[in-house]
């Protein structure tokens, strides 16, 4: 089955979904259907998601998974949260790095997973 597309293949213009239709009981339902939030992603950000929820959210995990630094992962998460409509910030990067987190980067750079631009990068950003 083809994925639902969010934009008029001719002109661009945003896509109103106006029927829906049940196979198993053969209804048909009209009117104006709202996509829901992640229908304004693009197939890459949607991708992203679902890599990072099979990665519990870890963006540690996602760096092996992807081959991205962590750095990078960060801003892809950054875009995908812009455009679902909200700012990025707060919560845990305001209260900064554990000592658990802070170990975890500088092993990392010890085992060359990670550039020491990236290493401060990340203990700048995050309260290290």
């Amino acid at each position: 089955m083809n994925r639902l597309p969010t934009t008029c293949p001719i002109c661009g213009g945003e896509i109103t979904v106006t029927r829906i239709h049940c196979r198993d009981c053969d209804v048909t339902i009209e009117g104006r259907f709202d996509g829901g939030p992640f229908s304004q992603l693009s197939p890459d950000q949607l991708a992203f998601i679902e890599t990072f929820v099979r990665c519990e959210g870890k963006i540690n995990r996602m760096e092996g998974e992807v081959g991205l630094s962590y750095p990078t992962i960060r801003n892809r998460l950054h875009e995908v949260i812009r455009a679902l409509g909200y700012e990025p910030g707060g919560g845990e990067e305001a209260i900064g790095l554990s000592e658990e987190e802070r170990q975890r980067i500088l092993e990392e750079l010890d085992n060359e997973q990670i550039s020491v631009d990236d290493a401060m990068l990340l203990l700048q950003e995050r309260g290290g």
